[in-house]
């Protein structure tokens, strides 16, 4: 029968482990020590549902819905296009200072999901192809003139505003 003391309240005498307690830790012979590093891994949380976190975001993430101009908002712009394609025949960039100012609004069409956004641009127009209803701007950007929602700021070849 086991006795206890009174100074610490457990079992004096053996117990179950006693026989074990103070032998040296086994080390494998065939098997290294597994790293702190691996062994902690073993305990980290792991993304069960692959791609699911990706998905809450793009869900999430907010577009917007692509207005529709109304006709006399649609001939406004096209005014003030076919007045800045008129600056140097279509081709602002053939005049001695280059191009023309001009801040263009319009909407982007998201990639991934419906809507898109409203975008601005700002610079030097180089060139309005009305073959390909595009304007180009000198930075490269191209701007379908169907996605024009405003042009303001045009500024002509020698300064005078067009506006």
């Amino acid at each position: 029968m086991r006795e206890k003391s009174e100074a610490s309240g457990g079992s004096v005498g053996k117990g179950p482990y006693e026989d074990i307690i103070d032998l040296p830790h086994p080390v494998s012979k065939t098997h290294p020590p597994m790293t702190v590093h691996d062994r902690a891994a073993q305990f980290s949380p792991f993304a069960a549902l692959t791609g699911y976190e990706s998905a809450i975001r793009e869900t999430e993430r907010t577009t917007d819905h692509r207005a529709e101009l109304y006709e006399d908002t649609k001939a406004e712009l096209d005014r003030k296009l076919r007045m800045a394609a008129g600056l140097k025949g279509g081709r602002p960039d053939s005049g001695p200072t280059g191009g023309f100012e001009a801040t263009v609004t319009y909407f982007k069409a998201d990639s991934r999901k419906e809507g898109g956004s409203y975008e601005t641009v700002s610079g030097r127009i180089k060139k309005i192809d009305d073959y390909r209803r595009t304007v180009v701007f000198e930075d490269g950007t191209r701007i379908p003139m169907d996605d024009i929602t405003g042009i303001e700021d045009i500024t002509g070849i020698e300064g005078e505003g067009l506006e």
